[in-house]
């Protein structure tokens, strides 16, 4: 009998690393690699480990210093952020597709899925790709409002929209415990609201953008479930779709906000150095998404959350630093309360997922006699 049990859970681990490699790879026999990470010894993948959770952190944090430098630097004094996020997502579109191109030339060397545009795959991807649009507009509008230390409090609320929305649109109720943790960053966020303001730095209008970017956060992370099938399951289909979408779809804002007329004003259009920054905010607007597949892929979605909240930590530190900046006790306990409360809702899901995949022993007897 235990012997069983061990064997489906077995089965489910391997069908858990099958769905996780086809959605970030769009291939379905990962079991090679499976075995071959199984077999390398304990130092060895500790320090890959290691290793992709540090790049996952270096490519994070510079990201958000470069975007704050590109859409609130006095030395650019340029006000174009929408014109910086189409930037950012045809680079990453045309990254996307020269990738799979060079995947086709080269099927050993470049491991990446085949990417073909079709129209119809575009159409049906479109109802995500209009929240996609709001989730890196709006957090590129905070970021250009509000300082890169309030930056992670000003976006604080995604996980409280999670529960909400989970429970509005999918009906899933969430337990007391993890209610409490949401409390907490709530909680958090308004504390760090107040001593913003306190301390005369509040930027009301870039508080309300991160507002909108927790929402639109969530409500990506919803309909991308739904729209996967369309994309056979492939996350950098997926990716290639929505910022070819996004590219379309910024055009006429484009024209209506003015941004064109503005660039054309610009001192610095013909910059190299311009251009070669927002070429590397499209490089690492790319990059984020294929980390964050790595890191998950070398730990767990769990550990990915942990280390997401280390990070933030680690990035609110870095930007007071660099800035010199001087924030009160209370501000740091808003920091605090938002970070706390986020690792503990992550390891309440994390320990009812576990409770969830494990029944109890009883129950595993009687379902097994019954097979």
């Amino acid at each position: 009998m235990q012997s069983r049990t061990g064997t489906c859970k077995w089965r489910a681990s391997l069908k858990r690393s099958k769905i996780l490699h086809m959605a970030l790879m769009g291939t379905s026999n990962p079991s090679g690699e499976d075995e071959a990470s199984q077999e390398k010894p304990f130092v060895l993948r500790a320090l890959q480990i290691a290793l992709v959770v540090s790049l996952y952190w270096v490519t994070s944090i510079s990201m958000v210093f470069l975007n704050k430098y590109l859409l609130d630097s006095p030395s650019l004094q340029l006000d174009t952020p929408i014109f910086v996020t189409f930037y950012q997502c045809l680079v990453t579109a045309l990254l996307c597709k020269g990738l799979s191109t060079l995947a086709t030339c080269w099927p050993g060397a470049v491991d990446f899925p085949t990417l073909h545009l079709d129209l119809r795959v575009a159409r049906s991807i479109l109802p995500l790709s209009v929240v996609f649009i709001g989730m890196i507009t709006f957090n590129n509008l905070c970021l250009k409002y509000v300082g890169v230390a309030f930056y992670n409090v000003g976006r604080s609320l995604t996980t409280v929209f999670n529960v909400l929305l989970s429970y509005l649109l999918l009906k899933q109720t969430t337990s007391f415990y993890a209610l409490l943790t949401c409390g907490t960053i709530i909680g958090g966020f308004w504390l760090g609201v107040d001593q913003e303001g306190a301390e005369g730095t509040l930027s009301w209008t870039g508080t309300v953008f991160g507002v909108l970017a927790s929402l639109c956060v969530s409500l990506n992370a919803i309909y991308t479930k739904k729209v996967l099938p369309a994309v056979d399951g492939s996350i950098w289909r997926l990716t290639f779709y929505n910022n070819i979408n996004a590219c379309v779809l910024f055009l006429p804002l484009l024209l209506l906000l003015g941004e064109l007329r503005a660039l054309h004003h610009f001192p610095l259009l013909t910059s190299a150095h311009f251009w070669g920054m927002m070429t590397l905010g499209g490089l690492f607007g790319f990059a984020i998404g294929y980390v964050t597949g790595l890191q998950i892929k070398f730990t767990s979605p769990l550990t990915h959350n942990v280390s997401g909240t280390a990070k933030a930590c680690a990035q609110t530190v870095l930007a007071v630093l660099y800035y010199e900046d001087t924030k009160s006790f209370l501000w740091w306990a808003s920091n605090m309360m938002v970070l706390g409360g986020s690792f503990a809702y992550t390891w309440v899901r994390g320990w009812e997922m576990k409770t969830q995949e494990d029944p109890n022993p009883k129950e595993s007897e009687k379902s097994t006699m019954e097979v």
